[in-house]
């Protein structure tokens, strides 16, 4: 796997966590948690994709942390203020909700 892949993944795995983290109390404990719930996720990337801990993958993959947690924010903040809907703290949920998809209506099919 080269870098830019291993970066788009952490970015798409820290969305549904920024998400998480915009809905709670700062320095709270579940703050915390969606902080550093993805690391040993994201190292076990790095061993798997073979990157391995070169300089340069550092400022790389932070920063696609980061920004994975800034959008994952950022989308929980215009959901809440544009959606007439009850936004909770998790993402995929609230995301099939936007969709329009009802488990009920498909279920009964």
């Amino acid at each position: 796997m080269k870098i830019f892949e291993v970066a788009v993944i952490v970015f798409l795995f820290n969305v549904p966590f920024g998400y998480w983290r915009a809905n709670v109390k700062k320095f709270s404990i579940q703050w915390i948690l969606a902080i550093h719930l993805p690391v040993p996720f994201i190292i076990a990337l790095r061993f798997l994709s073979g990157i391995g801990f070169a300089f340069i993958t550092y400022p790389i993959l932070v920063g696609s942390f980061f920004f994975g947690q800034f959008a994952g924010s950022k989308i929980y903040k215009n959901w809440l203020k544009k959606l007439d809907l009850q936004i909770t703290s998790c993402f995929p949920c609230d995301l099939i909700k936007v969709l329009g998809f009802d488990f009920k209506k498909n279920i009964s099919k």
